[in-house]
């Protein structure tokens, strides 16, 4: 029987985690438990909504009149994470009756609409909240306590740890969030990343905005901010995710979609790729070849563009045979077509893809238009 604690991702074997939640959670308990006897429990035994239970060790527990504090060590398992190692503790007091739940040092706070938590809440969201309840009512059950409690959390270092991450950008401000649906960090997850992107598209869109400006990255933020002259507070990084950013933005109900990308990865989309990451699928010397032929490119052409390392080397084949402008006036034609068949006319996007060396290579018929509605918004 595989061990509930391992993933496996192809031929790899990878070590859970545990999330923020998880940690307030657990130290929530503890700290309730230190409270109502005056002895902190060395681990907590938290069973996640996931469905996987860890046994999490308690540190620094202190005991003041009326007040107990523990904290637990998050964990990230084999998943990448800025807050892995990183300690959460909880500040429980009585109250007379239910549970209230408050964010404290290195913990960010929302100030703008459409996130999870109204705006003025501390940034622990609704999964996180659930977890810390049923943690401080197991503990009142196992004490025989009837009353209610107030938590605060906190996390070490969170204000700098929130530096390197897309809080600030979202509206949450002065610390990290606490995140964790299921309780559980699953290794090299695309879920955290594609989730913070939804996020962010739901920020802009309850902000007013009503164009979904996309980026797959850095590439193509500068472009959008140095070429396009666009600003970036209305962008959204999203990665290699563009059909997901695609699809979430029509359930926003965007009317418009602009996309500003490198050819490096926006020429996929020409083949019907839409997770753009190299390990998902690279077609981009397959796509140029293709395209070249049905121009009219002669064998060894299409030799050189199957056998070329890079966009740009494409390019500069292509420009050699003076084939530039009808390949990319083709890729480009196929590229709004895949993107149409995605969105199946529930919004209208138009794209602008590019390389640094060459500048603009293809773009959809209503860019041009787009971008400059997108800078008389701003």
């Amino acid at each position: 029987m595989a061990d509930e604690f391992t993933a496996y991702r192809g031929t790899e074997t990878l070590r859970r985690g545990w999330t923020t939640g998880s940690c307030a959670a657990a130290a929530s308990q503890a700290a309730a438990v230190l409270l109502l006897t005056g002895s902190a429990p060395a681990e907590i035994r938290l069973l996640t909504p996931g469905g996987v239970t860890f046994e999490l060790p308690v540190e620094q527990a202190v005991l003041h009149e009326n007040t107990a504090v523990c904290a637990v060590r998050k964990d990230s398992g084999d998943d990448p994470d800025v807050t892995n190692g990183v300690l959460v503790s909880a500040s429980v007091r009585r109250a007379d009756n239910g549970v209230s739940i408050d964010g404290g040092r290195g913990v960010g706070r929302v100030t703008r609409p459409g996130l999870a938590e109204p705006v003025g809440e501390a940034a622990i969201n609704p999964g996180p909240r659930a977890q810390i309840k049923a943690a401080l009512e197991r503990a009142a059950k196992e004490c025989g306590y009837e009353g209610g409690f107030s938590v605060v959390i906190s996390v070490e270092n969170g204000e700098e740890l929130a530096l390197q991450t897309y809080n600030s950008h979202l509206g949450i401000v002065g610390g990290i969030s606490i995140l964790g649906t299921s309780g559980i960090v699953e290794p090299m997850s695309e879920k955290a990343l594609v989730d913070t992107i939804f996020l962010e598209m739901d920020s802009l869109y309850a902000g007013g905005q009503r164009t979904a400006f996309l980026c797959p990255g850095n590439y193509g933020a500068d472009f959008a901010r140095e070429t396009l002259h666009l600003d970036l507070e209305s962008a959204v990084k999203c990665s290699n995710y563009i059909g997901e950013a695609f699809d979430h933005a029509v359930c926003c109900g965007y009317p418009d979609i602009l996309l500003v990308g490198h050819a490096g990865k926006l020429v996929k989309i020409a083949a019907g790729v839409m997770n753009t990451h190299s390990s998902v699928a690279d077609a981009r010397q397959e796509i140029f070849t293709a395209h070249a032929a049905l121009c009219g490119a002669e064998r060894e052409t299409l030799e050189g563009l199957m056998g070329a390392v890079s966009v740009d080397a494409c390019i500069e084949l292509l420009d050699r045979e003076k084939l530039r402008r009808p390949v990319m006036e083709r890729i480009g034609r196929e590229m709004e077509k895949r993107i149409a068949r995605r969105l199946k006319g529930r919004a209208r996007a138009e794209f602008i893809m590019f390389t640094t060396k060459y500048g603009v290579l293809a773009q959809s018929a209503g860019a041009a238009a787009l971008c400059e509605r997108l800078r008389e918004s701003t």
